[in-house]
C-alpha cells in the first residue's frame, strides 16, 4: 500500500506516487483509463498529474483530452479523497498557438478550460507548465493568488521554471506576505541526460546541478520523467531494446556506471530495475514525488511495488556516484 505525506507548506495529503495521465482519454479509451486509475485507488494512491495540453498532440481526440477523462472518472470517487494537480501556460497546440503563453490572460483561459474538463470547482494543486523568463515574475504571481484567493485554485506550483526564478517568484511572494510557488515539478530521474539532446526533445531544467540547494530549503519536488522512459529498464533487455529518441536523451556516459548500481541493488533486494529506479527516488531525503505512468493495470501495479522498497543513504549514494 502506498503512504501518505503532507505536501509541505499545504495542507494537501499525497501519496508518495502520483500517477501520470498523459496517456488517458486519447491512447486510451474510457474502460481503460477508468480501470488504471481504479487500480491506483486500490493501492492507496490518491495523486493525479494531468495538464490542460494533454492529448491535444491527438487531432482526433476532444481537447483537453486526458482532464476530461480524469474528470469522467472523479464523477465516481469522493472529490476530498482524490488530490487533482494540472497545468496551464502551455502551448496551445490545436491552434497551433507556439508563443510563450505563461501571461495572466492565457493562463486565466487554460485554468477555465481545465475547470470545465474535470467537472470541479476547485483545482487542488496548479502548475505553470513552463515560464517566460522574458516575464517579470509579479503579474505571473499576482495573477495565480487571486486565482487561489477566488477559490479557484488551493495551491500554485512551478513546472520547467529554473531554480532561480522559483526562488525569484518566492521572494517577491514573500514580500506581500502571500505563499508562493509551493513545490517544483522538475525533469528528474536516476539517468542524467545528455543536455542537448534533452532539451531539443523538450525536457530542459533536469534536478542535478540545479536544484538541490532549493530542495534541501524545504520546497517538494514532484519528479517528472521519473522512470527515465524506462531507459534502464530497456537496456536490461539489451540496446537495441532502447529506441533511438530515448538512448540520445540519455546518451550520457555516466549512465554505464548507474546502471551497474540499479541491476546490482536490484538483485540484493529482490525487485526489479523498476522499482529500484523509482525508490531512488521516493528515499530522497527531502521531500520527493515521482511521477510514474503506465499504459495497463499491470504496468501500473509492478510500478507500485516501489513504494515499500526502502534503500538506504549508502545505497542511494551507490547509484548516484558516477
Amino acid at each position: 500500500m502506498l503512504k501518505k505525506q503532507t505536501l509541505n507548506g499545504t495542507d494537501l495529503n499525497v501519496s508518495n506516487l502520483c500517477y501520470g495521465t498523459n496517456m488517458l482519454g486519447w491512447m486510451l479509451d474510457e474502460s481503460a483509463s477508468n480501470a488504471i486509475l481504479d487500480v491506483f485507488v486500490s493501492y492507496g494512491g490518491n495523486f493525479i498529474d494531468t495538464a490542460r495540453s494533454y492529448g491535444d498532440w491527438m487531432p482526433d481526440a476532444p481537447a483537453g483530452a486526458s482532464e476530461r477523462a480524469v474528470g469522467a472518472w472523479l464523477k465516481t470517487q469522493k472529490r476530498e479523497d482524490i488530490v487533482i494537480a494540472t497545468k496551464g501556460g502551455f502551448f496551445d497546440m490545436r491552434l497551433g498557438d507556439y508563443r510563450n503563453r505563461v501571461t495572466p490572460e492565457d493562463v486565466a483561459q487554460d485554468l477555465d478550460q481545465s475547470l470545465d474538463h474535470l467537472g470541479v470547482d476547485s483545482i487542488d494543486l496548479y502548475f505553470l507548465h513552463m515560464d517566460n523568463e522574458e516575464t517579470p515574475v509579479q503579474p505571473i504571481i499576482d495573477a495565480l493568488i487571486e486565482h487561489r484567493e477566488a477559490g479557484r485554485i488551493r495551491h500554485f506550483a512551478a513546472s520547467n521554471w529554473s531554480a532561480a526564478r522559483i526562488q525569484q517568484a518566492n521572494a517577491y511572494a514573500a514580500s506581500i506576505g502571500k505563499a508562493g510557488f509551493v513545490a517544483s515539478e522538475t525533469f528528474w530521474g536516476l539517468a542524467l541526460p545528455e543536455v542537448n539532446a534533452a532539451v531539443a526533445q523538450g525536457y530542459q531544467h533536469h534536478y542535478e546541478g540545479e536544484y538541490e540547494a532549493l530542495h534541501a530549503s524545504g520546497l517538494p519536488v514532484i519528479a517528472y520523467a521519473a522512470q527515465c522512459g524506462g531507459y534502464f529498464s530497456k537496456l536490461e533487455k539489451g540496446a537495441d531494446a532502447v529506441g533511438e529518441q530515448l538512448a540520445a536523451r540519455y546518451a550520457n556516459p555516466a549512465n554505464s556506471k548507474r546502471f551497474e548500481a540499479v541491476k546490482t541493488l536490484a538483485v540484493k533486494h529482490g525487485r526489479t530495475v523498476n522499482e529500484v529506479v523509482l525508490a531512488y527516488l521516493i528515499n530522497q531525503p527531502n521531500q520527493t514525488i515521482p511521477i510514474f505512468g503506465g499504459s495497463s493495470v499491470s504496468q501500473v501495479e509492478a510500478s507500485l511495488k516501489a513504494a515499500d522498497l526502502v534503500l538506504t543513504a549508502e545505497e542511494l549514494a551507490q547509484l548516484r556516484a558516477a
